[in-house]
């Protein structure tokens, strides 16, 4: 089989995205990142443990979660908000420095949905420490080994 194909989105300044189709409904889709408790299934970077989440297993809007996290060999836990929410379409949460990640699903038919993530930090707190630190790149890559396997996932 074939690699799916991750392209790079221009999102705007401070905003990082990534694109790829994906051979499922666009509620099959959103289904899966709505639910917290599944997102080290979903995690391209290696961070999110495999902890128990605390919180609900199907988000909406203004619902808090909580997710087990690691930064090198230091675990952690962080609790987001979620502040945008259209369902079978649109996720996006808050993570409590400011910065976004937000997941589009446009479905194409019903079968088929390109699938959009986006790390947007031009909101956080201190975008240049997030720049220095090289997060912009990291979260790039791990958008991509992300979409990469959950269109892998859903290939026929």
């Amino acid at each position: 089989m074939s690699e799916p194909a991750v392209i790079t989105v221009n999102a705007g300044e401070h905003k990082l995205a990534r694109r790829v189709i994906v051979s499922a409904s666009a509620a099959e889709l959103f289904t899966l990142v709505a639910d917290p408790h599944r997102h080290p299934e979903l995690d391209g970077s290696g961070t999110v443990r495999d902890v128990p989440v605390t919180g609900p297993h199907r988000l909406a809007q203004g619902m808090r979660f909580t997710v087990g996290m690691r930064f090198g060999l230091v675990p952690y836990r962080i609790t987001s908000t979620v502040v945008d929410f259209e369902d079978d379409h649109v996720l996006e949460w808050a993570h409590p420095l400011g910065h976004h990640w937000r997941w589009e699903f446009r479905e194409i038919d019903s079968t088929t949905t390109e699938v959009t993530q986006t790390f947007d930090y031009s909101s956080a707190r201190s975008p240049k420490v997030l720049e220095r630190l090289g997060y912009p790149a990291k979260n790039a890559d791990a958008m991509t080994k992300t979409l990469r396997a959950l269109a892998r996932r859903y290939q026929n």
